[in-house]
Formats: C-alpha cells, structure tokens, sequence
C-alpha cells in the first residue's frame, strides 16, 4: 500500500513511513516497551508475507533503532520536541540503521554517502508522521483512558447486575 503513494520527492527507497506512524502512536500511549515490540512484529510480519530476509534485516534495523531514539526522545526530550521534532529524529535514525545494514551487506562504507539525501527525504515524511501522530495520539489516550476507567463509547459501564 505505502510503495502506491507517490512522495513529492524522487528518491529511490524512500517511503511515507506509515509503519513509525503506528509505533510512535503506540510509544506515546502505551510506552517504550509497547513501542518496541510493535516495531519487532511489524518487521517479523514482513518477513512472513514478503519472504525476503535480507528485507527483513533492513526493517528491523531501522525499525529498532528508530523505535529506541524515539522512545528516548519522548522521555526526555518531549517537550520541548514536538511529536515532529521526536518522529525527524525516528526517521534519521531509521535511515542510518538501515544504511548500517547495507554497509555490512555490500561491505562498503561508501554507502553513507546517501544519508544526506535520505536525511532531505526523512524530513519530509518525518514531518508527515509527526503531524499525524500529533492528531491520534491525543484521541487515543483519552479512548484508552475511559476504556481503563470501565467507559465503553464515553458512558460507564455499569457492573451492577452482573454475575
């Protein structure tokens, strides 16, 4: 779905980055750890539907260490960060990880010499994410809160009556 959106920008490889919507989401309204495992299953679900283990390698890579500097991000640094300013972080992050893997795959250094390119990209859908999440976050923590409060679609459930 995400290779069918075109960016604005021409750059091989370059995605929205819709999945680190999903896992800043869940950093923010559940936590780090949440975050974290959400990054892993996403990668091992790719594994399963695509097949491709080296693609595999990639999306851990940059999914881990997006989701760390994320979760750090949103510890200490949110605010004054923004939820754009923690997800521009996200997308660096990714990209170097990524990067560090086709380094070890190609045995090639020289392969950081796209990082500025991908840091230009990175911004925009960084930006795009952060948007995003700055709009959902906020509704589903008050969803999560009145689930946790016993709140079924903003009235209390009532648990009189029941055995």
């Amino acid at each position: 779905f995400e290779q069918m959106m075109p960016l604005p920008i021409g750059v091989p490889g370059a995605k929205l980055g819709l999945s680190n919507l999903v896992i800043l989401t869940t950093i923010v309204v559940y936590g780090a750890k949440e975050g974290i495992a959400v990054a892993t299953l996403k990668s091992v679900l790719l594994l399963f539907l695509t097949g491709s283990v080296t693609g595999f390698w990639y999306s851990i890579a940059g999914a881990l260490l997006s989701s760390v500097v994320m979760s750090l991000a949103v510890r200490f640094a949110f605010p004054p960060f923004s939820l754009v300013g923690v997800s521009e972080l996200g997308a660096l992050a990714h990209n170097v990880g990524q990067l560090c893997v086709a380094c070890i795959v190609l045995q090639n250094g020289a392969v950081f010499v796209y990082l500025p390119i991908l840091t230009i990209a990175g911004l925009f859908t960084g930006f795009f994410v952060g948007l995003s999440a700055n709009m959902l976050a906020p509704s589903l923590r008050r969803a999560v809160e009145g689930q946790s409060e016993g709140r079924i679609h903003g009235k209390q459930e009532s648990t009189e009556g029941h055995q």
